[in-house]
């Protein structure tokens, strides 16, 4: 009995920790974009569809909030160059922020101006940023502009 419980709680943690993190393999639902340091137009933007039916919190970081979609919304390939990188989502409704950086970390944030999410990364790494823009009611989808840009607001 007690190798059944065992092999079962080994299972249930296995399945446990594979829907903690979004499926940053997933092909991003509105594109990937290649910048280098000092990239213009600065600001970059793209329209996307803020929402889906997983929960962020799922995530464990501090600030994960709302239900994002099971793919990136957007992918950033990035070369630094001596610039901080901002990333920030504008919307008429309260939307949220997700953001795999290179280094596997994650990152979320909720009205970091009124109730845009913001980052602002000040040394920010070469290579690919998975990025989800996520809303409080699960499975809406809410216009919304992501903002790549290397001018943080003031």
């Amino acid at each position: 009995m007690s190798r059944i419980l065992a092999i079962s709680a080994a299972v249930l943690a296995v399945t446990a920790g594979s829907v903690v993190a979004q499926n940053y393999n997933r092909r991003p639902t509105f594109g990937t974009v290649n910048l280098s340091a000092n990239f213009a137009p600065d600001p970059y933007v793209v329209n996307v569809t803020a929402g889906g039916n997983i929960p962020a919190e799922r995530i464990g970081g501090p600030g994960c909030v709302g239900s994002i979609a099971d793919p990136p919304d957007f992918r950033l390939n990035y070369r630094a160059g001596g610039y901080p990188l901002y990333l920030a989502a504008t919307s008429r409704s309260d939307v949220t922020l997700v953001v795999n950086l290179p280094n596997g970390r994650w990152i979320c944030n909720d009205d970091f101006k009124g109730t845009d999410p913001g980052v602002v990364l000040n040394n920010p790494q070469s290579g690919q940023y998975d990025i989800w823009v996520g809303h409080y009611n699960r499975g809406a989808g809410v216009p919304t502009q992501l903002l790549i840009s290397e001018i943080p607001p003031r």
